[in-house]
């Protein structure tokens, strides 16, 4: 067994994160240029991270915060997305969700919602 690997994942879970992190949205590529390297308060954001079989987009370790981001894709997979997010909650996560366009549009204010949620 891989030391490395995160609790609950699987290798295969965790090559598919890797590709997912060489392949990011525009939308997502705009967040992580302004989460990653501490750039927002000094927290730390993980991109594309596993948490058992799933692979959020986005992760703060140091305050358990989910971040995900939806496009038009999550307009068809509704149930889907809400009993994952209840998984992750039952988890211990706690997970904000923006849409694409929000990030592309209004990037300031989505950092503004992170941080509110990160200091709640």
């Amino acid at each position: 067994m891989d030391s490395r690997r995160i609790r609950g994942t699987t290798p295969n879970i965790i090559s598919a994160a890797r590709q997912l992190r060489q392949n990011l949205t525009p939308a997502e590529e705009r967040l992580w240029q302004a989460l990653k390297n501490r750039q927002l308060n000094g927290w730390k954001f993980r991109v594309q991270h596993p948490i058992e079989s799933f692979i959020v987009d986005f992760y703060c370790p140091q305050h358990r915060l989910v971040i995900e981001l939806d496009g038009t894709i999550h307009d068809q997979q509704v149930e889907y997305d809400a009993a994952r997010t209840e998984k992750l909650n039952h988890l211990g996560y706690r997970v904000i969700r923006f849409r694409n366009r929000e990030v592309i549009s209004d990037l300031r204010r989505v950092l503004q919602q992170i941080t509110n949620a990160i200091e709640r």
